[in-house]
């Protein structure tokens, strides 16, 4: 790799504030703000609105879609053609 092209490659703490969860990792992402994280170091953290936590997808929360009731609602509103 090429010197001084690629940005700083470290530890950062991303934070799911809907969630209220941290966790610790490695990025090229910087803040401003810094968190005392638990092994008593100090890293900067990055604010999400989203996360594996509080994501609809991973938590299983996601609506499943009723495609039998749609198809039976539609005939039923504008009349079956056959």
């Amino acid at each position: 790799m090429r010197n001084g092209i690629h940005p700083a490659y470290g530890p950062v703490v991303f934070r799911d504030r809907a969630a209220n969860h941290a966790f610790l990792t490695r990025s090229t992402m910087t803040s401003e703000k810094t968190v005392e994280w638990e092994d008593g170091n100090t890293y900067p953290v990055v604010d999400v609105e989203i996360s594996n936590v509080s994501h609809p997808f991973y938590t299983g929360t996601a609506r499943v879609l009723d495609t039998a009731g749609r198809v039976e609602r539609f005939e039923r509103r504008y009349g079956k053609q056959g």
